[in-house]
């Protein structure tokens, strides 16, 4: 096993490329830590440059790590490798409470069974659909009246509070810290009101996937989440971004809203979030 540096961090950016979709949620975080974003994961991988498993775990060794919940993603290519990456070396810290998220749903077992031998107690927390958008040109055209234009920002700082009271997911302080970090050291794109307070808006995660879109209940119905959408996305395209995002399975209202702004999923293809010692 090794931990990547930084230049090897770039050559694996690259490399996980060449099996987008699947590898989006990785490839997401590789992305925004090449760009010099904030982050709280290090990167393992079974061997370089041939890699067949890469990790993406708690860098214990961040401050900002321990704020938050301990998040792991991975891709594999490989259940032989992975499986003795997770229990015969020391990959992942199996003593505490951490989160798998984005993993392919076939590899459910294989965790189950990890978890188990070693006494440590899981459970499934939800599937989603990966919805992909490779480029930008399938957007729909939104006709977008001036004084509406002009209500069109990024959030800041100050909408922490705001975003977290409204997320499903959200409402506690790890939440809270995870939302600031985002809103400081990542895109996002909101509307506001007369006052310029947001109404609706969508955000980046740190592994780069669209996601916490909401517009308060009294705005809906005029068409917010479409434009939140496609302002930007097409920003994470010009600026080299992957455009996807991660919708639960049975979300049908936003998974019909994504496919009509031209993302694309594999129907065959589902990602899982795990939790473990919780």
């Amino acid at each position: 096993m090794k931990v990547l540096d930084a230049e090897e961090l770039r050559v694996a950016e690259g490399l996980l490329f060449k099996h987008l979709p699947k590898s989006l949620k990785v490839y997401g975080f590789l992305t925004g830590m090449n760009r010099n974003k904030v982050n709280t994961v290090d990167v393992v991988v079974d061997k370089w440059p041939d890699f067949k498993v890469i990790i993406c775990r708690p860098d214990l060794k961040n401050p900002l790590a321990q704020q938050l919940k301990k998040k792991v993603s991975y891709y594999s290519t490989d259940e032989q490798i992975l499986r003795r990456m997770l229990t015969e070396e020391n990959s992942l810290d199996w003593s505490t409470y951490f989160m798998v998220g984005g993993f392919d749903l076939t590899h459910a077992t294989l965790l189950k069974d990890v978890s188990s031998a070693r006494g440590v107690n899981a459970q499934l927390l939800c599937v989603l659909r990966t919805m992909y958008l490779p480029d930008c040109s399938t957007l729909p055209p939104i006709e977008i009246e001036s004084e509406l234009q002009s209500r069109i920002s990024s959030l800041n700082d100050s909408h922490v509070e705001l975003v977290n009271n409204s997320w499903k997911f959200g409402g506690d302080e790890a939440e809270y810290w995870n939302i600031k970090n985002l809103i400081s050291n990542f895109p996002s794109c909101c509307i506001t009101d007369d006052q310029g307070q947001p109404v609706s808006w969508i955000l980046v995660y740190n592994y780069c996937a669209m996601g916490i879109l909401y517009t308060l209940p009294e705005h809906r119905g005029k068409g917010y989440a479409k434009i939140v959408i496609s302002t930007l996305a097409r920003k994470l395209h010009a600026e080299g971004y992957p455009v996807y995002c991660f919708i639960e399975e049975d979300n049908e209202v936003s998974y019909r809203l994504f496919k009509k702004m031209g993302f694309t999923d594999d129907p065959s293809y589902r990602a899982a979030w795990f939790e473990f010692n919780f």
